[in-house]
């Protein structure tokens, strides 16, 4: 039986439905009157200020010229992990023809997809890494053409290392346009953009909202809510760097959850001392402090099977292991966006260019799917090709099972194949 030694405080279901209401109206509003509705909302909620929405070559140039070498090469260092890495995934996906059956050829094919939109939140965190985790990973599976979004951060302009990046990440086309009419405008086609058939991106409440309507439109990456992280770890573990990592998520907002599971209650206790301590020095202590208060847990477990047993029923976006058994873990646990094995690793290093893509799932979707990644933008595809001699034998077969199911045209396209090639002979 887990015990608590901290545990988060209840919550009450957030009630979307102003959040629904608003993203509804906006999205028909976009997709009736198209640039005028982009433009105003742009004006209304980004204080657009600025006239083109799409960025210049002269616009690229400056923020290029304007940003110091130091972070042109730290972001060449990472966009080169998280593009190679993605190429190694790239490499696991193959094109394959089987004969199944006597004259039965079964294909696959791996398609990447034509047109994606890709946006980069601007708000209290600017996530500059977003460019190569989306553009860069998008340019690595080969689509076609990829339009770049990001807001304004003074009315006029984009955060120049965000310009930066999605350039160099291999955006095809840029804009300066953010929150929901981004997202209506790479999926209609507005203020001169091509119309995408996938978006990806990050984003608030209302992003998310906006994405999760679009679905069907056109497809989108995955609906992410407040960044999570689950550390599990035994009495091996350092609990002031626990509390370190703890704090680090915690930072991204007020609702982030930080969870520590444990088999040493000494290591939940001492963990629980040093975040408080880190807590009064910590530079995003007001962000960080209200999401520890309210979403911070410490469980202490009886052993490794309930620590996995937990840890599955959480599905945390990031969970880091800190134990002497890391391998087992990492050979059990099922449920988790993305794994960081022993101290050594961090979620930072996942989050900001380490390799591995930061769009996961969060709010337990790590039970059913995992983060974006170079898949996302092929689309698997299957054919058959059959000869006649095949064609004839398999008709009566597949006749039969389609009058089973009561779908009598279906089997008649297969009676017409057994009589067209009853002669075959290949």
């Amino acid at each position: 039986m887990p015990d608590y030694i901290k545990q988060a405080l209840p919550q009450q279901e957030r009630d979307m439905s102003a959040i629904e209401h608003t993203a509804r109206s906006m999205l028909a509003d976009i997709k009736q009157n198209g640039d005028a509705a982009v433009t105003r909302y742009a004006e209304e909620l980004d204080k657009w200020q600025g006239g083109e929405f799409r960025v210049s070559e002269d616009q690229i140039a400056a923020a290029e010229a304007s940003l110091p070498e130091t972070f042109k090469e730290d972001f060449e260092f990472c966009h080169r992990q998280i593009v190679d890495f993605a190429k190694r995934q790239l490499a696991t996906l193959i094109d394959f023809e089987c004969e199944t059956e006597p004259g039965i050829f079964l294909g696959q094919k791996q398609i990447p997809i034509g047109n994606v939109g890709c946006y980069i939140p601007g708000g209290k965190y600017p996530l500059v890494a977003a460019a190569s985790m989306s553009v860069g990973v998008a340019c690595a599976a080969g689509v076609d053409h990829i339009i770049g979004c990001a807001p304004p951060r003074d009315g006029k302009e984009m955060y120049a290392p965000t310009l930066y990046a999605l350039h160099k990440a291999g955006a095809h086309e840029i804009y300066v346009l953010g929150g929901i009419q981004a997202m209506a405008a790479m999926a209609y086609g507005c203020v001169g953009m091509h119309a995408v058939d996938l978006i990806t991106g990050p984003g608030n409440a209302y992003v998310a909202e906006a994405k999760r309507q679009l679905y069907g439109t056109v497809g989108i990456d995955l609906l992410a809510g407040p960044t999570e992280i689950l550390i599990i770890a035994d009495d091996t573990a350092d609990p002031e760097l626990i509390a370190t990592d703890l704090l680090g998520q915690a930072e991204h907002g007020p609702d982030s959850p930080a969870w520590l599971v444990t088999t040493s209650k000494h290591i939940g206790e001492e963990t629980l001392k040093h975040v408080e301590v880190q807590l009064k020095t910590l530079p995003t202590k007001s962000v960080a402090g209200p999401a520890w208060r309210d979403y911070g847990e410490i469980v202490v477990v009886a052993d490794t099977d309930e620590a996995i047993q937990i840890s599955d029923r959480y599905a945390p976006e990031h969970l880091e292991l800190m134990t002497s058994k890391d391998d087992e873990y990492l050979a059990r646990l099922k449920n988790y966006g993305s794994l960081f094995v022993g101290e050594e690793a961090t979620v930072a290093y996942g989050d900001k260019g380490i390799g591995t893509n930061h769009t996961l799932p969060t709010s337990g979707a790590a039970r059913y799917t995992g983060g974006l990644w170079v898949g996302k933008f092929i689309k698997t595809v299957t054919y058959q090709r059959l000869k006649k001699s095949a064609s004839r034998d398999i008709a009566p077969v597949l006749a039969r099972q389609c009058e089973v199911e009561g779908m009598l045209a279906h089997g008649i396209t297969c009676d017409v194949r057994h009589v067209r090639y009853a002669g075959a002979n290949d």
